[in-house]
């Protein structure tokens, strides 16, 4: 399969990549990593970055502004985007051929190539791979992109999806010389406000009996925390993580349009059912959707105590 992406890459001269709605590390850094790397390899080639901006990845660099006629004969790479309905900048239809580069458990097929392998813990792990095999020239400005995107998608390396391969890639990555110090302060360093925030919605998150933690905030809430929707959502998802007595966790996160972005993880059960249910999608113990309001978080609660009964039901029988 990377014989035929690789083919298709120089196949053409413009190449436009994309990623997910509201992007996280992985998608950013598998976007701006492939971008880069395309870039040193083929340098008379025209290749754009396009999409949403993350802010707090903008040391990474910046997503490019593109008329709608760049289109033509283009093939467009779309990464770490499991569903076609969530790819950021609905253009990506425009090009001539799309190829799809992910790792999430598939939610319906897009693209006329497709190369979707779940055993990477991030789609920046299958880009760095795919340069490692074909030997390609691999810059610092890509290394360090791909290298965000793998630290990222595994929680520092701590979730169960890493393996001796993804440890691997970051040594591969780390022979560009990359800036670790730069990548971390920049990810992982919070200003007092944010530490004191985090303690506030520690206090606030509620508990079940089953085994479920959640945290519902409202758009006020969100105002009143000087911050915005997504950085809430995802970035204080896991104040609820590393609790003995708890399986799963989920935070509710309103916009200003009240739809209400929802971020799910788990220790165990399997929560990406529920996520695509609602229309998202992700991995079998990290997902996400967006419902349209408030009003279905006690149906979204009662489908996570499902999920609950049944995990403690089939390790039961074990």
């Amino acid at each position: 399969m990377y014989k035929q992406i690789l083919s298709k890459i120089q196949e053409f001269d413009t190449i436009i990549i994309h990623t997910h709605l509201k992007p996280d590390g992985d998608a950013i850094g598998a976007q701006l990593g492939l971008k880069y790397a395309l870039q040193a390899n083929f340098p008379k080639k025209g290749i754009f970055a396009v999409g949403e901006q993350n802010q707090r990845f903008i040391f990474l660099g910046n997503v490019d502004n593109v008329n709608d006629d760049i289109y033509n004969n283009a093939l467009v790479i779309v990464v770490d985007c499991g569903a076609k309905h969530l790819i950021s900048d609905e253009r990506y239809a425009l090009g001539c051929f799309i190829i799809k580069i992910d790792h999430h458990i598939p939610q319906g097929e897009y693209g006329d190539l497709a190369f979707v392998n779940q055993n990477f813990e991030s789609a920046s792990g299958i880009i760095a791979h795919f340069i490692k095999t074909f030997n390609l020239v691999l810059t610092k400005n890509a290394a360090e992109a791909l290298f965000t995107g793998i630290v990222t998608d595994s929680g520092r390396f701590r979730y169960t999806s890493v393996s001796s391969q993804t440890f691997e890639l970051a040594s591969y990555l780390m022979s560009a010389n990359i800036d670790l110090d730069k990548i971390y302060d920049n990810i992982y360093l919070e200003d007092l406000d944010m530490i004191k925030l985090r303690a506030r919605l520690t206090l606030k998150f509620k508990t079940l009996d089953n085994g479920i933690a959640y945290l519902v905030n409202t758009y006020e809430d969100v105002v009143s925390y000087n911050s915005n929707p997504f950085n809430i959502s995802r970035g204080m998802v896991n104040i609820m993580a590393g609790i003995s007595q708890i399986y799963i966790w989920a935070n509710f996160t309103e916009c200003e349009d009240g739809k209400v972005l929802v971020e799910i993880r788990s220790r165990g059960p399997n929560i990406n059912k529920i996520a695509t249910k609602y229309g998202g999608g992700g991995h079998l113990l990290a997902s996400g959707a967006t419902i349209e309001s408030l009003d279905l978080v006690d149906d979204v609660l009662r489908d996570l105590a499902k999920a609950m009964e049944e995990y403690n039901e089939q390790n039961r029988n074990i």
